[in-house]
């Protein structure tokens, strides 16, 4: 992560406190990967000051999470599908992977967004498929602040636990996050591996 970074988001939050949360939690679910791993932790870090209160904090950064997966299941569902007809091919997306994405999604939409809200990098894009394959918005809608509120709740309590070891927190979630990515990639593989299979059969 880079230290510049860091330190505005946290005088931001510092200085700003519920505004700053839900402005950099609405852009972080709008595909803009501003991280939560910093955002909300130091929000813990104010509740343990007695600038914030925790419940409070969690609530409007995921209630910032809603709004900013709006967007970006809006930019999906009006525009993503044709963006994918006409260039798919260029980054290796057909018309048939978007049939594929909207049988998923119609039988296991709901879940899916669900734990991908609790999922680092892929809770901020889930939404863009999500409207893409045009999945019901208020299931959405109602999955996607399902999902992001023990996220959020979660990184504001260890912010309030570790407050006064933030390297200490920042190493774990550094860690947290490289095994939440190799799980994914394993995951992809082994996808892609089985379809191979099931071609050549």
């Amino acid at each position: 992560m880079f230290s510049w970074l860091e330190q505005i988001l946290k005088n931001d939050i510092e200085q700003y406190r519920l505004l700053a949360i839900y402005v950099t939690m609405t852009l972080e679910s709008a595909c803009i990967p501003i991280p939560s791993e910093i955002v909300m932790p130091y929000a813990g870090h104010l509740v343990a000051k007695g600038k914030l209160g925790m419940m409070q904090a969690a609530l409007v950064a995921s209630l910032a999470n809603l709004s900013g997966s709006w967007l970006a299941y809006a930019v999906g569902r009006y525009g993503g599908r044709a963006f994918i007809d006409k260039y798919g091919r260029y980054i290796f997306l057909s018309k048939k992977h978007l049939n594929d994405a909207d049988y998923w999604f119609a039988r296991r939409g709901e879940i899916t967004v669900f734990l991908s809200r609790m999922l680092p990098a892929v809770r901020t894009f889930i939404s863009l498929p999500a409207g893409i394959a045009k999945m019901d918005f208020f299931k959405f809608s109602f999955y996607s602040f399902l999902g992001s509120l023990p996220w959020n709740l979660a990184l504001v309590y260890l912010g309030y636990i570790f407050t006064d070891k933030w390297d200490v927190l920042q190493n774990h979630l550094h860690d947290f996050n490289i095994i939440v990515f190799a799980f994914i990639g394993i995951i992809v593989a082994l996808f892609f591996v089985v379809r191979k299979r099931k071609r050549r059969l």
